[in-house]
């Protein structure tokens, strides 16, 4: 397992690589993705793990005037060049919204599409919260409403050295400024899911409440012959407190 520099375009991204094989590409949430994670190792059994850290969060430069969403679209699309065809592209919450745009965009460069608890869309009216404000909710609200067990798995601030806590304020202030306005979605993806034509699965914690699987369900009907699947005992982010059982649905997944 590495840390390594990526180079995409003059784009150069901080990136975590384990494992060899096929491109198994993670795209990831609120915060980049950790070297050590269970989930890494034992993706990484099935393919070459590779997940770059978008620009801005971990130690990946943002370039000055880059700050959009289709800014990180766009350079993750180049990335796909930069690998060839044939990859499959898993995205964790605002990584799965990216990954849905990006298989929107460009299908025949991904061979199978994983979304796990993905952002992006609007599902109810305007007077319905399909999404935890994170930025405005109490910080207990956000903690309770992203894992199924908290005290286990929730960061613990305290604990964190001055370098980590850098870096997680760097990553919280980069997404806000991708993803703020609208907030965590885009009113025309909903319309372009459709274009999705590899097979894709979501998967979804039962206990998450920061998007719900209520949420899901919606997200995946827009998406044709997707499956949708529930992990159990598992909030916003399966992969960390279920690995195996993630790990597990990935798996079979990708030798169907």
């Amino acid at each position: 397992m590495s840390g390594e520099r990526l180079a995409v375009g003059e784009i150069e991204l901080e990136v975590v690589r384990h494992g060899a094989g096929r491109a198994i590409v993670l795209l990831h949430g609120f915060q980049p993705i950790d070297s050590a994670a269970r989930f890494v190792e034992l993706l990484a059994r099935h393919g070459e793990v590779i997940a770059p850290s978008s620009p801005g969060f971990g130690h990946s430069e943002r370039p000055e005037d880059f700050d959009t969403v289709y800014d990180l679209v766009h350079l993750y699309l180049d990335l796909l060049d930069v690998l060839g065809g044939g990859v499959t592209l898993v995205g964790f919450s605002f990584g799965g919204w990216l990954a849905a745009e990006v298989a929107a965009a460009c299908s025949h460069r991904i061979d199978k599409l994983v979304l796990v608890d993905p952002l992006g869309i609007k599902v109810g009216d305007r007077e319905t919260r399909d999404i935890l404000d994170i930025f405005n909710a109490s910080p207990e609200e956000v903690r309770r409403s992203s894992w199924h067990d908290p005290e286990r798995f929730a960061p613990d601030f305290n604990a964190m050295s001055d370098e980590a806590l850098v870096v997680y304020a760097r990553s919280r202030e980069a997404l806000c400024l991708y993803a703020w306005h609208p907030y965590m979605y885009n009113p025309q993806l909903p319309r372009w899911l459709g274009r999705i034509k590899v097979p894709t699965m979501l998967l979804w914690g039962e206990s998450d409440l920061v998007v719900t699987p209520d949420y899901g369900r919606a997200y995946s009907r827009l998406i044709p012959g997707s499956r949708f699947e529930l992990i159990d005992r598992a909030g916003h982010h399966p992969e960390i407190e279920q690995p195996e059982a993630f790990a597990e649905r990935v798996s079979r997944f990708l030798e169907e």
